[in-house]
């Protein structure tokens, strides 16, 4: 995830090729602090829609992302009209940038789209507040989706997410770096943390100047979360605090620091300069780094910018077991639809067939990440690209190792990764301890999500 994700403006990023969710690196998930302030501001809008309309329906749909993106999600909707003539589907779509600040000036202005793509960083936000329909009282069968998943949209306001896709948090290795500097690939089953640290500086060591074992991780809430997990604390918990003190975020940073000073990640300067790099220019596609923290969903854009194979890792851990890594599944994105849309019933047959329907997954495959209903996931299998299917057999396969899905982000958490952002970059130039720093990101976090 950088441990390690990125999302950021669909410009920069695969959102339009191949990757579901922030469609770039983990670690770069960037916050819209303007749209969480607008959507604070609103009061509850639930309830309120008006009788149905026995003519043709229009729904709009909303939803982020690049020109693959769009180019597949208006596939399905040609599908779903096919089958469903009297319900007219009006695309809105736009990069990750400008998504949020729009959508919360929509909501506010009782002018949201019927379907909205969400994502978790928002979502307790918006159904807080009233914004979201409840879509467990409409007809939505879920039977087949990942119970993990469907929890994660699940909320004292209900059911007001369902996942669009499920991926994971990956080390994505480039086995040409690691052949050029004569450095095994690591055994991803049993490998630490150390073991991590000593192959990447090795790595380093052993390749041209300019070339380094790893990314550095440091810039967004999702890697500070495993990090957590694996020494049993967490992001957040359950009653929406923080679940960790300021000394577990310096230690956090104190590795980080170890890590470039043994040369096995860039320097700050490199860091910060990589963070604004688009994905197809990363240190992993462009073979400057051997390892990157990246969501599952993103390898086959990466690998395709690359232009080689790319080998998926699980995490390392602190005791050398698999299990003991703290994955889970993430819903990539959710299908929700607003609590005043006009046309709740047509709005939840579309969200019906975008989740169960296998020519709603023949359009759409795994750009949103692995299909959650398995019965779609298994019928598509056939037409993913090799890339894809590497995704899917991953998932698969660490399905006995994942731990507990982590609570969701509060209200007040998307201004986290800033924060995040800003300290790790503080640290790295050493203009603040890893002490200072935990105890300064403590403190603004706990402000952010308690206001």
């Amino acid at each position: 995830m950088p441990l390690f994700p990125r999302s950021a403006s669909a410009a920069k990023q695969a959102a339009g090729t191949n990757s579901s969710g922030a469609a770039r690196r983990i670690r770069k998930t960037g916050v819209v602090a303007a749209a969480a302030a607008v959507v604070m501001a609103l009061s509850a809008c639930g309830g309120g829609a008006a009788p149905q309309s026995d003519g043709p329906v229009e729904l709009r749909f909303s939803w982020w992302g690049g020109d693959k993106r769009a180019q597949l999600t208006q596939e399905a909707i040609k599908q779903f009209e096919a089958e469903n003539p009297n319900i007219k589907i009006k695309p809105e779509f736009g990069d990750w940038s400008g998504y949020w600040d729009k959508l919360a000036t929509q909501v506010a202005a009782n002018d949201a789209p019927d379907i909205i793509q969400m994502d978790e960083k928002y979502i307790t936000e918006y159904s807080s507040r009233g914004a979201l329909l409840d879509l467990s009282k409409h007809e939505i069968d879920t039977s087949k989706l990942d119970e993990a998943a469907l929890n994660a949209g699940k909320s004292d306001d209900g059911l007001t997410g369902i996942a669009a896709g499920i991926n994971a948090a990956t080390i994505l290795a480039n086995p040409k770096v690691f052949e050029a500097a004569g450095v095994p690939l690591p055994d991803d089953s049993t490998w630490t943390w150390q073991d991590f640290e000593r192959i990447a500086a090795e790595i380093t060591a052993k390749s041209p100047k300019g070339t380094y074992g790893a990314a550095a991780y440091g810039t967004d809430e999702a890697s500070l979360g495993v990090w957590l997990r694996q020494n049993g604390k967490s992001l957040y918990t359950s009653d929406g605090k923080l679940g960790f003190e300021p000394s577990d975020i310096a230690e956090w940073w104190a590795f980080l620091k170890q890590l470039s000073e043994k040369q096995a990640v860039p320097c700050a300067s490199e860091v910060i300069e990589a963070e604004a790099a688009p994905l197809d220019q990363s240190g992993l596609a462009t073979g400057k780094n051997g390892m990157a923290f990246w969501w599952s969903n993103q390898a086959p854009a990466l690998e395709k910018a690359s232009g080689g194979d790319l080998k998926i890792l699980r995490f390392p851990t602190k005791t050398g077991k698999a299990a003991d890594a703290g994955l889970w599944y993430k819903a990539s994105q959710f299908w929700s639809a607003s609590s005043r849309t006009k046309h709740p019933e047509e709005t939840a047959k579309f969200i019906h067939f975008l989740t169960n329907n296998v020519k709603a997954g023949e359009a759409l495959l795994a750009d949103r990440g692995v299909y959650p209903n398995s019965e779609v996931r298994a019928a598509i299998e056939s037409k993913l690209t090799p890339a894809d299917v590497k995704v899917v057999k991953f998932i698969d396969q660490i399905k006995d190792e994942l731990g507990e899905a982590p609570a969701p982000p509060p209200k007040g958490a998307g201004s986290i990764q800033e924060i995040i952002k800003r300290y790790t970059s503080e640290v790295l130039f050493e203009r603040l301890s890893t002490e200072e720093a935990g105890k300064k990101a403590h403190d603004e976090m706990k402000s952010a999500i308690s206001s």
